[in-house]
């Protein structure tokens, strides 16, 4: 999988030659250019992912970018509302314009409630709306957004490479990542904290100071150890040395090593009040790791409670250490929900997902570009 996903990288920067004339387009960039940020972080990897599946159906059709400015006639994808509202006014309007908004509301701060407004400013301007939970969907129509200009499809997951791993498999990954064998491992992977450095100022969107009180209620009834990933991780980490909890902080410098880190877990805590999947859910219900998610994102679409995972309320840390304690206690009645989960994601694999942002999005603005 990762040579795949470095063979569309190169297929991005080269830009594709053997796509010209393809769709009656004139230039050489291939006719569907998925806008990415520079840096190695979520929507960089939405970008390959679904570049590589839309060209295992269409060969040279879909490409990434970090510059889209020199681009005409072409389907521009831009990751995300923000990159869309900082590019979107200079671009030509000779292309057809994508623009996926996962989360975010005005009341969630002066700066989102800014980006919303430029968002809408310039929604006459998009073609199409992409986002993933049905949530955000309504709130998308309550702002304004055309039905016929908005499209649902899911965050995808890699099925193939977050499997799940049998008991030698994950005994081993506790142990390579410094894992104890008596404590229950409970596992974090997401940006929570402020800004890009340490992340000692909250970002309580993400809900960490649920994560923590969730995490202090686990462990008075049995031993926990924490397993971080992910940038500005500082304010969890400071809550975790005042409650006494144990816990590493892995820095990845590869998305795919993060694999190996839900197979060290024995519970992951989604614990947000806003999101727009995020990734997690479907990557610990691949993978085969237990999960226990506030009702926000993605979660009310994929999660059954009690089916597949636990929802609980948003911001009720009691619950979630309550549902967490709840899905562990009964080995083989987890097992049952593991397998549901892993058949229920199936779903959001990113082929189906690649597929479906070409029938839904692209085949009809492409056909707009040929007229």
């Amino acid at each position: 999988m990762r040579e795949l996903l470095a063979a569309g990288a190169r297929r991005a920067k080269c830009i594709g030659r053997q796509t010209a004339g393809m769709f009656g387009i004139r230039s050489a960039a291939p006719p569907v250019s998925f806008v990415i940020e520079r840096a190695d972080w979520s929507i960089r990897w939405d970008g390959l992912y679904i570049a590589n599946a839309v060209n295992a159906l269409h060969p040279g059709a879909a490409g990434v970018v970090t510059d889209p400015s020199s681009l005409l006639d072409r389907v521009v994808h831009f990751g995300s509302q923000y990159m869309w509202t900082s590019w979107g006014p200079s671009l030509s309007r000779s292309n057809r314009f994508v623009v996926t908004f996962f989360h975010g509301k005005p009341e969630d701060g002066p700066d989102a409630a800014r980006h919303v407004g430029e968002f809408l400013r310039l929604l006459p301007k998009a073609d199409k709306v992409v986002t993933a939970a049905s949530g955000m969907e309504k709130r998308l129509l309550e702002w304004g957004v055309p039905r016929e200009k908005l499209v649902r499809i899911p965050i995808g997951v890699d099925t193939g490479a977050f499997a799940f791993a049998d008991a030698a498999v994950r005994s081993a990954a506790k142990k390579r990542l410094g894992v104890p064998d008596d404590r229950l491992c409970i596992g974090s992977f997401q940006k929570d904290g402020v800004g890009w450095g340490e992340g000692t100022e909250p970002k309580l969107i993400k809900g960490p100071d649920v994560f923590l009180e969730a995490v202090r209620l686990i462990a008075r009834e049995q031993p926990v150890f924490v397993l971080l990933t992910g940038p500005a991780r500082g304010y969890v980490k400071a809550g975790l040395e005042r409650l006494g909890v144990p816990y590493r902080h892995v820095f990845l410098d590869d998305y795919l090593k993060i694999i190996e880190c839900y197979h060290a877990l024995d519970l992951y805590l989604m614990t947000s009040r806003e999101e727009g999947g995020p990734k997690s859910i479907m990557e610990s219900m691949s993978s085969g790791t237990p999960i226990v998610a506030t009702r926000c994102g993605m979660a009310e679409d994929l999660l059954m409670d009690g089916v597949n995972g636990a929802l609980v309320p948003v911001g009720d840390s009691g619950a979630v250490a309550g549902r967490a304690l709840g899905l562990l206690s009964d080995p083989s009645r987890l097992e049952a929900i593991l397998d549901r989960a892993r058949r229920d994601v199936m779903a959001c694999d990113w082929q189906t997902v690649g597929e479906a942002h070409w029938k839904n999005v692209y085949t009809q603005l492409l056909s707009e570009i040929q007229r």
